[in-house]
């Protein structure tokens, strides 16, 4: 898939991330939106990587589901780090 459709996929994964994760991060939605955006990433280059995931090409669902998961991935290891 597009690093243009990661990047939309990843504002909208990281708003939803943060619903599924609620807590004080600093940064507000600018950082949320970035860490989506990191993490959509991430997490469509690992499940094409392994081969999971169904077909993460295209705006579909599994890609969404992906994209999700991988903002969830990143705004874990980024509340790790800032602590």
């Amino acid at each position: 898939m597009g690093i243009l459709a990661w990047i939309i996929f990843g504002l909208i994964a990281g708003v939803i991330a943060k619903l599924i994760m609620p807590g004080k991060d600093g940064g507000g939605f600018i950082v949320t939106c970035i860490l989506g955006i990191i993490g959509a990433v991430v997490g469509g280059w690992i499940a094409t990587f392994l081969h999971i995931g169904g077909s993460v090409t295209g705006f579909n669902f599994p890609s969404f589901l992906v994209a999700v998961a991988g903002a969830i991935i990143v705004l874990i290891i980024y509340r790790m780090v800032r602590r």
